[in-house]
């Protein structure tokens, strides 16, 4: 018999929206996927918590969670899903609650302006969710988590993969998880504050599929639907709140050579009630776009340097049905173009300069440049130390509510527009074979003008009344040491931020000049430390929060606070089955902390889960 030769297939990517290469100058923090897979039963609150300087005003399990970004606002981070902003555009903000970390399998941090890169919103920083490679064979997992409180969470996932005909491959996930916040605290108040109860119900489903041929064409389908149904106080009948919301997001992704398209839907629903529910709030927000870009690569002489472009354009429909609006719907118009350059000028230099230019519907945001560069100081066998530095410009563009709320609203609201500067240090230390340091510091200064604020003065209405200036120093460091059957690693976290509000346009606001802006601590740490044995794991993590102004006149506050939480976990394999099993205790000193007035956050709580999953051989070409 003869003989048949194996070739494994090439790895099957998606062409992605991230553009690492075009981020030179800029602190990206990419969250390793064992960090993910740790906090799989969660939401996206809890991990950048422990692994980020990010700060959040969270209400509760399973309650509203939005994030200061660099001493920005919750409406000043933009939150991209496979390229697509999905910020509410009425709100001009994601909840972080309703983001689970089921819903994606890559995560980047970008920190700073990037609206050259992403367009709106990313005045303070941008969070990147991302689809991960398609899978190379086929397996499944089923996963179940209990915690305290009446508290559970239940995930399903499968991959698959085929060689079809004439050269074409399909690749496809699927995974679908179910969460109960049942919140059944055991006690009514935390030193006399109230622990509010909550209920919160959230279900989805994340489908991609992939096609690709051997001609460089790939093609492929991403869906993602949400729901998520928050009760507070579900026990009071006349007092209760509901506030539910589905996200509908899809689309569609073409890539061949140089040139790419894609072509995407998200529906915002917002349902709010009160009491009996009779009379609900409906709210309902519509987006389709289109985008289409081309990149290419030319290199400079013989030397390996090269120059990147890639160019494109961008066009949004807005179509938004809400009750409260001076009209029973409001749609616009929104269409971008930019071009994106890399030069790697040397092995040691690259330079990256971008350029973006917005056109909306009744405004003219500011064209929005950035500069930025990497320069490899240092390169030893065992050091390298990496100089990077950006200027980048801004813009946020109005939300809807900002513009059509009746009566509050104000048609006539400008856009807020920034300039930001940050200059960094990254080095790598490599001590031996087994033992690796590294560190990084950053040093930003980030102005924004044309702030929006709801004016109390004049019932609340919206307008353009703060100039902002956010400054502050990032430091990070990590250590791992590697021995044959053990790994231990160490991580730390600390930023400094100093956000407060540097010019009023109006007598109401004079008296706040240079007082941090409220719920922004100027200190923010977090410490992880890790121990393996072969395939077992114990992680404990601090996470501290400095004092939190919760008025502009600094009058009243919240105190700072520390957590200490643990963690363990192990897996073992029978066959192809592998098990994974986890515990937590979250909140292990039973630390008093509140994150809003009048509302104390739970004490300690714990959780177990269990994951079995199925791995199949990788699919083999012969």
């Amino acid at each position: 018999m003869a003989q048949k030769d194996t070739v494994f297939l090439d790895p099957v990517t998606v062409k992605g929206f991230t553009p690492h290469k075009y981020m030179a100058g800029l602190r990206v923090q990419k969250i390793d996927s064992s960090i993910i897979q740790r906090f799989r039963f969660q939401n996206i609150t809890e991990l950048l918590l422990q692994n980020s300087s990010l700060a959040f005003r969270n209400y509760g399990p399973g309650q509203l969670s939005t994030v200061a970004f660099r001493g920005t606002s919750s409406n000043h981070t933009a939150v991209l899903w496979n390229g697509v902003n999905i910020n509410s555009a009425s709100l001009g903000q994601t909840d972080f609650s309703t983001i689970p970390v089921a819903g994606f399998e890559q995560l980047s941090v970008l920190y700073g302006s990037a609206a050259s890169l992403v367009g709106s919103d990313a005045v303070g920083g941008s969070i990147l969710l991302e689809s991960g490679p398609a899978p190379l064979s086929y397996g499944f997992s089923v996963g179940r988590r209990h915690e305290s409180f009446r508290n559970n969470q239940t995930q399903l996932s499968g991959h698959y993969f085929s060689h079809l005909k004439r050269g074409w491959t399909f690749a496809g996930k699927t995974a679908a998880y179910n969460y109960r916040m049942m919140n059944r605290f055991p006690y009514s108040e935390r030193q006399s504050i109230p622990v509010l109860h909550s209920e919160t119900f959230q279900k989805g489903i994340v489908q991609d599929l992939i096609f690709k041929s051997e001609k460089d064409h790939e093609l492929s389908a991403h869906i993602w639907l949400t729901d998520n149904k928050l009760t507070l106080t579900p026990g009071d009948t006349a007092g209760r709140e509901l506030t539910r919301t589905t996200a509908y997001r899809a689309m569609i992704r073409y890539h061949t050579g140089d040139f790419s398209f894609r072509t995407s839907w998200v529906r915002d629903v917002i349902d709010y009630g009160k009491g009996n529910y009779a009379l609900l709030d409906h709210a309902v927000t519509d987006r389709l776009a289109g985008r289409g870009e081309y990149e290419f690569r030319r290199n400079i002489g013989d030397s390996g340097n090269y120059v990147n472009v890639r160019a494109g354009g961008e066009f949004t429909h807005y179509l938004a049905r809400i009750a409260g609006y001076e009209r029973p719907s409001v749609s616009e118009n929104r269409g971008d173009v930019f071009l994106l350059t890399r030069l790697q000028a040397s092995s040691r230099l690259a330079v990256a300069v971008n350029l973006r230019q917005a056109f909306i519907t009744k405004y003219s945001p500011p064209i929005t440049p950035s500069f930025g560069g990497d320069f490899l100081l240092i390169k030893l066998a065992d050091y390298t130390l990496k100089a990077r530095g950006t200027v980048s410009r801004s813009y946020r563009v109005p939300t809807l509510n900002e513009r059509y709320w009746k009566a509050l609203g104000n048609p006539d609201i400008r856009p807020e527009t920034g300039w930001n500067k940050e200059v960094g240090l990254d080095d790598r230390y490599l001590i031996n074979d087994r033992n690796i340091l590294t560190t990084s510091l950053t040093v930003y200064h980030n102005r924004v003008s044309n702030w929006t604020y709801w004016n109390p003065a004049k019932n609340y209405r919206v307008e353009n009344l703060q100039q902002v200036l956010a400054r502050g120093i990032e430091a990070q460091a990590s250590w791992t040491l590697q021995a044959v059957a053990w790994r231990t690693s160490l991580q730390m976290g600390y930023a400094y931020t100093k956000s407060t509000q540097e010019k009023a346009y109006d007598a109401y606001s004079a008296d706040v000049i240079g007082k941090q802006l409220v719920f922004v601590p100027m200190h923010n740490g977090n410490l992880s430390a890790s121990v393996q044995y072969k395939k077992t794991k114990i992680t404990g993590q601090l996470q501290a929060i400095s004092r939190r102004y919760t008025t502009f006149d600094h009058l009243r506050s919240l105190d700072g606070y520390g957590l200490v939480n643990l963690s363990a976990e192990t897996t073992f394999t029978t066959r192809q089955i592998h098990f994974m099993v986890q515990g937590q205790v979250n909140n292990l000193l039973d630390t008093f902390y509140l994150n809003v007035r009048n509302n104390a956050m739970p004490g300690r709580s714990f959780a177990l889960s269990l994951v079995v999953s199925f791995k199949g051989n990788a699919v083999k070409k012969i």
